[in-house]
């Protein structure tokens, strides 16, 4: 479209490329490399009838061993008794750079998918057909094949394993469509493959294999590093170094999982349904025990006090709440065929992991406001030190999450034909790598060392500022030692009635 062009031309286009987003929204989109048809109805959008085919970044077949291309298997369109004994249906093939050149102008007020009688006068398309316009760049595309009901035929068919070569990098959208009234009641059956070079992988995921491999590299290190320390230690460690050994080795498995998923996948053109769904569920664990230490951290446990007391069961209710959430939510997105739920239902499973993480995070923070007035009352330097690291590192990841939720959500609205696929694994990819910092913060903070039960729960004790200061004092004054270490049990019993007082009023 030229600068110097009619606008009457300007608002043809912009209906033509309404069509391609009315199209879009009215059918859904299915990024799996196998799509199946199974006795699938055709729908009525604008003057047309038509059932989405599919939707898929293709890369350009520049692999050595390898073809880019879209190949139907047993497509079949089924008609009722009571049709014509002739139809025609169209298979429309495009990128998402062309949708312009499907549909026609907006005669009458009306948008048009198919030629009508006017229409066929003015632009001179074909009465009956979908109105499509040769691409500038390729006179090839869009790539419309004509399949014709015969006489006395109740189905028709693709030539078996047909195929459709891609030569150009894009994101490329598949329709089936009659223009035939009569054909409106008509189904279709069989499947599709997307290929691209490299496997059956769709475009905007391929990428996360290799970062998943990536990735458990990098929790493969932290394990070993953490393991090293952790049986070094062994004596020394405490409760909460076991809870972080546990969201390390789950993330360990979730990545390599995650790999062994999207290996199968690019191999074979279809999702395993076993692998997902474990995949998925050690994921759901993963951040909900994260979620839960980052919680219970906060809170002091371990440090200010031996156990969350009356807390602990609401602790736990909204541990076992989120992971609910969060598995039902990663089961309708991942596992089976990949985003074929609608967008409506994905909110309703969205929304409640999404309140669910806000509240969390406010009653993260507000126990460890708490925590650190505590600390900084009984003046407990060291473990003040740790907490402050924390609540600095909590408060970026916060920030950074809001951050790029601000920016998926300018990508998205601003990419809404998808053509930016080819770097939209990032968005995924940014949440693993977001929550594999924050657990390198916790295990730096809180690592097994002989010095760990210093920031351990001290019973009977007392909060010491200086452990060496103590000792000095002990040694200069022996005849008072015994009244010392009276005054720091008063002191430890003390501590424990305010923290059990504290955790009721919780």
């Amino acid at each position: 479209m030229g600068f110097g062009s009619s606008p009457m031309d300007q608002c043809c286009a912009i209906l033509k490329s309404s069509i391609f987003l009315i199209l879009l929204t009215a059918v859904g989109l299915s990024r799996a490399s196998i799509h199946i048809y199974d006795q699938n109805p055709f729908r009525e959008v604008g003057n047309a009838y038509l059932i989405s085919g599919g939707s898929e970044g293709i890369a350009a077949s520049d692999h050595p061993h390898g073809r880019s291309i879209i190949r139907f298997d047993n497509v079949t369109f089924w008609r009722s008794n009571n049709a014509a004994n002739v139809g025609l249906v169209q298979v429309i093939i495009f990128e998402a750079a062309d949708r312009d050149n499907i549909g026609g102008s907006a005669y009458g007020g009306q948008r048009s998918i198919c030629c009508t009688a006017d229409l066929a006068k003015l632009e001179g398309c074909k009465q009956g057909e979908v109105i499509s316009t040769p691409s500038a760049s390729d006179k090839n595309w869009p790539v419309v094949l004509n399949i014709y009901f015969k006489e006395n035929m109740l189905s028709t068919h693709i030539k078996n394993n047909k195929e459709v070569n891609v030569k150009k990098t894009g994101m490329y959208n598949l329709f089936f469509i009659t223009c035939d009234p009569k054909l409106k009641a008509m189904k279709v059956s069989g499947r599709t493959v997307w290929r691209n070079p490299s496997g059956y992988l769709p475009g905007r995921i391929a990428p996360l294999m290799k970062f998943y491999v990536f990735m458990s590299i990098l929790y493969a290190i932290l394990c070993a590093v953490w393991v090293f320390q952790y049986v070094r230690y062994w004596n020394d460690v405490l409760l909460l170094q076991h809870c972080i050994t546990s969201v390390i080795a789950l993330g360990l498995l979730e990545m390599t999982f995650w790999y062994l998923d999207y290996a199968y996948f690019n191999s074979t053109g279809t999702r395993p349904i076993g692998i997902t769904t474990w995949v998925v569920t050690i994921g759901a664990v993963r951040r909900t025990l994260s979620r839960i230490l980052i919680l219970s951290v906060s809170m002091g446990y371990g440090v200010l006090r031996p156990t969350l007391g009356g807390l602990t069961t609401k602790v736990l209710l909204v541990g076992g709440t989120y992971f609910l959430a969060s598995e039902m939510l990663n089961i309708a997105e991942y596992v089976g065929s990949i985003n074929d739920v609608a967008g409506r239902a994905r909110v309703f499973f969205v929304l409640p992991v999404a309140f669910l993480d806000a509240f969390l995070i406010l009653w993260i923070f507000t126990s460890l406001s708490k925590t650190l007035e505590q600390l900084q009352a009984k003046r407990s330097s060291t473990r003040l030190d740790i907490y402050r690291k924390f609540s600095n590192a909590l408060a970026v990841t916060v920030i950074a999450s809001v951050v790029w939720i601000g920016y998926e959500v300018y990508f998205k609205a601003t990419d809404p034909f998808n053509e930016r696929w080819q770097s939209a694994w990032i968005i995924t990819a940014f949440w693993d790598i977001l929550a594999f910092a924050l657990l390198c913060v916790i295990c730096y903070l809180w690592a097994p060392s002989q010095s760990s039960q210093r920031y351990a729960y001290m019973d009977n004790k007392g909060e010491e500022t200086d452990d060496e200061e103590a000792e000095s004092l002990c040694r200069e004054t022996p005849k008072g030692s015994i009244g010392l270490v009276e005054q720091d049990r008063k002191d430890g019993e003390a501590s424990d009635q305010e923290e059990a007082e504290e955790g009721k009023r919780e």
